[in-house]
């Protein structure tokens, strides 16, 4: 049976980083002889500047219908003066909520050939290969109540961080899952010692642990685990952590592989239904310029074709193909160092392309 893949480019760099992305969605096609058909449809601030609205129902009725969301960037400052409910960021949260996707993963996979790009030194992250299990669709972001209003003649702004048992099982499933096909390893983040919301959080994983009992679970205050992140990052193998702080220590780690350009993700529904996305912003600053990174884009869709469409090997392949021109010495401006060549987002592309092509 057919696949559907949506693409949804977005803002700033996203049209750039995505169109690559589709060239080496053409070349695996090609190469395995997939059965993928594709669509397209707007969304953020591309979709406001026609519809009024960033994320306009044409869009989420063909997102609902695909089977996988190749997804680019939003937002930019041409958008920060308009109603906050639409503002481009309010398009992918409601994506998110829409479809369900609450499971959010984040791998943090240093290839050797960027070890010298890291911030960190090379034997403090050499072979590092993290993933961070984000919950996505409650906690902060979405609780209610939430607003600014007038308080003893002042603006007071407040925003309510709320988890209930069952999303905690939830999201805590997901990681556990994962954990017990790599290292066997969960460190669960919380701050268990303020916040109640993550005192339960804590709870409902250690009553999920006993069905685990293979997996190794640990707990670590999140202010702690964002220090141990820099401190000795290979000491992680599987994170869970709630919505706020996924955000945050996701990031963290990124930085730890070289830049966030080289950080893809997948947002999955209970299905394995999911919408795919590098984890940077949409940099509208060097928009245009055809200096971006796609790699994180590129990634992001072997990450579609493995959890979405159950294609492992297509992935690999592309995995491959991304450490060869890596080992061949492309870099792009971000990952760029001494010794190497210096390519367009274009260009780096086109190689990736090419290597899975001729792989």
């Amino acid at each position: 049976m057919s696949k559907q893949i949506l693409i949804m480019p977005g803002d700033g760099i996203g049209p750039e980083i995505v169109a690559e992305a589709v060239k080496v969605l053409h070349a695996a096609t090609a190469r395995f002889d997939l059965d993928i058909s594709t669509d397209e449809a707007l969304v953020g601030g591309a979709a406001y500047d026609v519809h009024g609205d960033p994320l306009p129902d044409v869009s989420l009725d063909k997102a609902r219908a695909a089977d996988a969301i190749l997804f680019g960037s939003i937002g930019g400052p041409k958008w920060d003066a308009i109603e906050r409910s639409k503002r481009p960021e309010r398009g992918l949260l409601r994506l998110r909520a829409e479809l369900g996707l609450f499971a959010n993963l984040r791998p943090a996979i240093l290839f050797p050939q960027l070890a010298g790009a890291s911030s960190l030194k090379p034997e403090v992250v050499s072979g590092l290969d993290i993933l961070i299990v984000r919950e996505l669709t409650g906690g902060i972001y979405f609780g209610q109540p939430r607003g600014i209003r007038e308080e003893n003649g002042e603006r007071v702004g407040f925003n309510t961080d709320v988890y209930s048992e069952s999303e905690i099982r939830r999201i805590g499933k997901v990681a556990f899952e994962l954990a017990r096909a790599r290292g066997k390893r969960l460190c669960s983040v919380d701050k268990a010692n303020v916040l109640e919301v993550t005192e339960l959080w804590k709870e409902v994983i250690n009553d999920l642990a006993g069905d685990y009992p293979d997996v190794e679970v640990s707990h670590m205050y999140v202010d702690n685990a964002a220090m141990q992140l820099v401190r000795a990052p290979k000491q992680f193998d599987v994170m869970v952590t709630g919505n706020l702080f996924g955000d945050i220590l996701s990031d963290e780690a990124a930085m730890l592989t070289g830049s966030i350009g080289m950080l893809p993700s997948a947002s999955l529904d209970q299905q394995r239904k999911g919408l795919y996305e590098p984890c940077h912003g949409s940099a509208p600053d060097i928009a245009g310029q055809g200096i971006a990174n796609p790699l994180a884009t590129i990634l992001s869709l072997a990450m579609l074709l493995r959890y979405s469409l159950d294609r492992g090997d297509v992935a690999t392949a592309i995995e491959a193909a991304v450490e060869a021109v890596l080992e061949d010495g492309l870099r792009t401006a971000d990952i760029h160092t001494d010794g190497c060549r210096k390519v367009s987002t274009a260009e780096m592309g086109d190689a990736v392309a090419a290597r899975l092509k001729a792989s």
